[in-house]
């Protein structure tokens, strides 16, 4: 038996409004330390609308409203009090599709710990950018390009530079919103096998359409059927024996 893993983010009856319409009706959810959480579940079930919410990315849509209870370390990440670029550098986000800034390698990564002051010098954000890299498995390979343009790079090395961007700020929790979507299944496994990597120091919540990704890089998984969850558990468990038959639908392709 695992030992269990504390409680990084907790969602209590979250709800989200885009104007009228309700994209959430009261969602909770425990996202376990340095563990991957995967959302699954039809399109437009609400799994991203709930991550958008774990970094207050919602913030950012007009006529969004949220409501309900999200907790970072136990502190309400929606209190007024809470500085929102902070937050945002505790808990990073990987898109859909690889979105580069259009500047050098370098400068792709250093950008961030640079506005939040993470270096004290020169060779302090060398050493960010080169471990950063190397973090999210691609130094290897663009060492000697690092002050070429980030979006000269292909497409799963563009997603891996987003990812070293992601934890060049030192966050807690990495937010992926199906990070492979755009990649070709090579590149989809490089990522994949980064994931496993990188859940021993960062706590992981991935959106996936992809069943058998959920399965491969998940410990735990939540079901979203039309902005509520249908169910939640243990990943192996979800897959050879949910508990609820929409679950047992979708995975097996009755619906979705």
């Amino acid at each position: 038996m695992q030992a269990e893993h504390k409680v990084k983010m907790k969602g209590e009856a979250v709800t989200v409004h885009y104007g009228p319409k309700q994209a959430l009706h009261g969602v909770s959810l425990n996202v376990a330390e340095k563990q991957v959480t995967a959302l699954i579940g039809p399109s437009g079930c609400g799994k991203s609308t709930f991550l958008r919410c774990l970094n207050r990315m919602n913030d950012t849509v007009e006529g969004a409203k949220v409501g309900g209870k999200i907790t970072l370390d136990g502190e309400d990440i929606y209190d007024p009090a809470i500085d929102v670029v902070e937050l945002r550098a505790r808990v990073g986000m990987v898109f859909q599709k690889p979105n580069p800034f259009p500047k050098s390698i370098f400068d792709n990564i250093a950008y961030g710990p640079r506005i939040h002051g993470l270096a004290k010098s020169k060779t302090d954000l060398e050493e960010i950018v080169v471990s950063s890299l190397k973090r999210a498995g691609l130094f290897e390979e663009i060492k000697d390009r690092l002050h070429e343009a980030g979006t000269g790079l292909s497409g799963g090395q563009q997603q891996r530079l987003c990812i070293a961007r992601a934890i060049a700020v030192s966050p807690e929790v990495i937010l992926m919103d199906e990070p492979c979507s755009a990649l070709d299944p090579i590149a989809t496994a490089r990522v994949e096998e980064l994931i496993d990597e990188l859940k021993q120091n960062y706590t992981i919540v991935i959106v996936t359409h992809s069943m058998q990704q959920a399965a491969r890089v998940s410990q735990i998984t939540a079901m979203f059927h039309l902005g509520n969850i249908a169910e939640v558990g243990p990943t192996e468990k979800m897959f050879q024996n949910p508990d609820d038959k929409r679950t047992q639908d979708y995975i097996t392709g009755r619906f979705g």
